[in-house]
């Protein structure tokens, strides 16, 4: 089955106070949206990619893939104004049946083991959600009231979420609503059931300064 690794690199590098857009940060030699499509290609050097990206980045993305030879071939789709219209727009470049992996293009320490759990349980049973559990203690506010929550019945969601293409296109047929908080929420919404599998702990987002770093000395040594 073909396998397609939809990667949404929208960010703007505010939180990161960085004027370089997050995902052209450079971490072990390469930007990390570089790091990002090279953790993919490690786990299957078939894959067929679609970079979603914030329209004035695009020529910037071009440069940059120039500049560090990076001739992987890839499709460029313009984002939108949120995460469900950039990936909406990524979608659409699929044609045919098959598996897409949709994937943060700031997690570039996604492992091939993770990719593989994603992939297996997407073709049985339609699409999958990698989580790992959270290592704190949780609280829960409600109406201004804490209190512990157990820790056991919580995970935290990484990505890349997985799914056949038709039923996650389908999916993103829906009119846009604030509670998608994820491409899951978008399927979950269908009445679909949705497959958690192992991620990776490792498999940070790099959103903040101490990210980086966490990032650059956990690929030194994977």
């Amino acid at each position: 089955m073909k396998k397609f690794a939809l990667i949404v690199a929208g960010g703007s590098g505010k939180r990161m106070d960085n004027e370089i857009p997050k995902q052209f940060i450079e971490i072990s030699g390469k930007p990390i949206l570089m790091q990002t499509l090279i953790a993919f290609l490690n786990s299957d050097p078939d894959f067929n990619f679609i970079v979603v990206l914030p329209e004035n980045q695009i020529q910037n993305w071009k440069l940059l893939c120039q500049k560090y030879s990076f001739d992987t071939k890839h499709s460029v789709v313009a984002g939108g104004p949120t995460r469900f219209h950039s990936v909406k727009n990524g979608l659409k470049k699929i044609n045919g049946e098959g598996v897409v992996f949709i994937h943060d293009g700031v997690r570039p320490l996604v492992s091939a083991e993770t990719i593989g759990n994603c992939y297996k349980t997407a073709v049985e049973k339609g699409n999958a959600l990698p989580v790992i559990a959270p290592a704190e203690s949780i609280r829960r506010i409600v109406n201004g009231t804490n209190k512990a929550v157990d820790r056991a019945n919580y995970f935290l969601v990484q990505t890349p979420q997985t799914f056949k293409v038709s039923l996650i296109k389908k999916a993103f047929n829906q009119d846009y609503s604030p509670k998608f908080t994820d491409d899951a929420s978008v399927l979950e919404n269908t009445g679909q059931k949705i497959h958690l599998v192992e991620g990776n702990r490792s498999n940070i987002k790099i959103t903040y300064p101490v990210d980086l770093l966490i990032a650059s000395s956990l690929q030194s040594v994977i």
